[in-house]
């Protein structure tokens, strides 16, 4: 559900917008693509967002590149180890909804 919000969101914005599914692609795939921010559901049981994080943060290569994460508010456990894992923002869900134009537009 959330997928079709950012890419409506996106498209609204004019913001260039992908979506990676495969957690031991995510490195990879930031390296070859340079993005100006990173999106976690960190919700995701597939994609493994704190796992996926810290191997972000741990890489020089792209250490650099910002990364947010959403959540819900009451997953304070989910929140805290997002950013122990380096998540540059966390934001709760209804946070993220309703910033996400401001979020794709905001200059990096």
């Amino acid at each position: 559900m959330f997928s079709t919000k950012i890419s409506s969101a996106a498209k609204l914005a004019q913001a260039p917008i992908a979506f990676e599914r495969a957690p031991d692609k995510v490195v990879e795939r930031v390296r070859a693509e340079r993005p100006s921010l990173v999106i976690f559901d960190l919700n995701s049981a597939r994609l493994k967002p704190i796992e996926v994080i810290a191997a972000l943060k741990a890489d020089a290569d792209v250490r650099a590149t910002p990364t947010l994460g959403y959540a819900s508010h009451v997953q304070a456990d989910v929140i805290a180890a997002a950013r122990r894992a380096g998540c540059d923002e966390v934001l709760a869900r209804s946070a993220f909804s309703e910033r996400l134009g401001e979020i794709l537009t905001r200059p990096r």
